[in-house]
């Protein structure tokens, strides 16, 4: 009987750590088939690049994508198995690193030809990575974890601790405006201090990712919507602000501003990579040239393996294979959102909303570039651009979705 005691205790414990219950097939399955098509586009749009620039090694960058993409799913597998409470634990410490790391970067020398930009670190045998990736994930992580905590304060006015109100129960009216208000607040801070941050970085378009993932959180929050329609309108008022007068932008982001308004086709103007990569989308017609056809590949846009890959995709793959891939992105956020509507708590719910947010968002800004909706800005496709550790953080992202699903309240197919 002790030795059956002991065993269930065993198990017991087990299983606070690691969840029960079946995870989301129908998101697992997205989440791998842009995985795969990802790598086979990552191929396909680098092989000439790489064999001109890695001595005739067109895998180059292939198979270190690959092996962190078998790092990255055994890792989202890893992740899916942990309780996702206990993600609770590393919110405060994951913020508190991307912020020495977002400092870091500013002191750490930029690769050769990059001068002004301080995006990356140099990890030995692992490459570079962009301590703005983590950054991401430690806003969706600390609101996730703070909000869930707040929340009853956020929504209703009341408070949430009861040794802080403890501290003022002889004006309860005043309370309950500064506690909300406190929130807020907080919660401004930690956004606007990583995007200034970022912003040192030369880092535009991870700037407005970032806020852009801020002020959704808090809306999925519950605080006034009032306050958001006033956020809109500034949003705009600065777009417009920007489009007038680009020189308030950092130097290398005003040619952009002005190459996007100008619409030049100047084959060695600022927007020969744009050009390049219209070109690509046109000639890709409505099915596509055939895989590892593509013409513009051939060093006309230049590293296509990267920020402009979906241009690639275009034009091997036409109209009907992007669209594929644009649903495929959508149905991602969509299976997050049910994931997290359904989840037990609002910290699960949060959670996989955000992550799911941050690669709608992403995958919105670089179609946006690629298709000239929107200036030319350094930001990747997830699962498709080039770039080993970002893989690597976005599957485990998706390992703590799965877990999320867990113990959501859905079918699981």
């Amino acid at each position: 009987m002790a030795k059956n005691g002991q065993t269930i205790k065993r198990k017991r414990r087990r299983n606070v750590l690691f969840g029960e219950g079946g995870i989301d097939v129908f998101f697992l399955m997205i989440v791998l088939i842009l995985l795969t098509v990802g790598l086979i586009m990552l191929f396909s749009s680098s092989y000439t690049y790489c064999y001109y620039n890695f001595n005739g090694n067109s895998l180059f960058y292939f198979k270190r994508q690959l092996f962190f993409a078998v790092l990255g799913v055994v890792a989202m597998f890893v992740v899916s198995k942990i309780n996702y409470q206990y993600f609770k634990v590393a919110a405060i410490p994951v913020l508190a690193l991307s912020f020495v790391l977002l400092v870091l970067v500013l002191f750490v020398s930029p690769p050769p030809g990059f001068e002004q930009f301080h995006r990356w670190i140099t990890v030995p045998g692992l490459g570079t990575f962009q301590p703005s990736e983590i950054s991401k994930l430690a806003v969706i992580l600390f609101l996730a974890w703070d909000i869930d905590k707040n929340y009853r304060a956020i929504n209703t006015n009341e408070l949430s601790n009861a040794a802080f109100a403890e501290g003022f129960n002889r004006r309860p009216g005043r309370i309950k405006i500064y506690t909300k208000t406190l929130c807020l607040l907080e919660y401004a801070i930690i956004i606007l201090l990583t995007c200034a941050l970022i912003y040192k970085e030369n880092h535009v378009s991870g700037t407005l990712l970032v806020l852009a993932l801020g002020v959704m959180m808090l809306w999925l929050a519950g605080f006034n919507s009032k306050a958001f329609i006033v956020v809109a309108a500034l949003g705009v008022a600065a777009v417009l602000l920007v489009v007038v007068k680009p020189d308030i932008l950092p130097a290398h982001a005003q040619p952009r501003i002005a190459a996007w308004l100008d619409k030049d086709y100047d084959p060695l103007g600022a927007r020969w990579q744009t050009n390049n990569a219209l070109y690509a989308i046109g000639s890709g017609g409505f099915f596509g040239v055939g895989l590892g056809n593509s013409k513009q590949k051939q060093l006309y846009v230049s590293e296509p393996q990267n920020d402009f890959i979906f241009s690639i995709v275009c034009e091997e793959l036409g109209f009907i294979g992007a669209f594929l891939i644009i649903i495929c992105f959508i149905l991602l956020v969509w299976r997050g959102f049910v994931i997290g509507l359904h989840a037990k708590d609002k910290f699960g719910a949060l959670l996989s909303m955000g992550i799911v947010l941050q690669i709608g968002l992403q995958a919105a800004l670089n179609i946006g570039v690629v298709t000239d909706v929107l200036p030319n800005t350094g930001i990747s496709l997830p699962f498709f651009s080039y770039g080993g550790t970002s893989l690597l953080m976005l599957l485990g992202e998706m390992g703590m979705v799965l877990s999320v699903s867990r113990y959501s309240k859905i079918k699981k197919v």
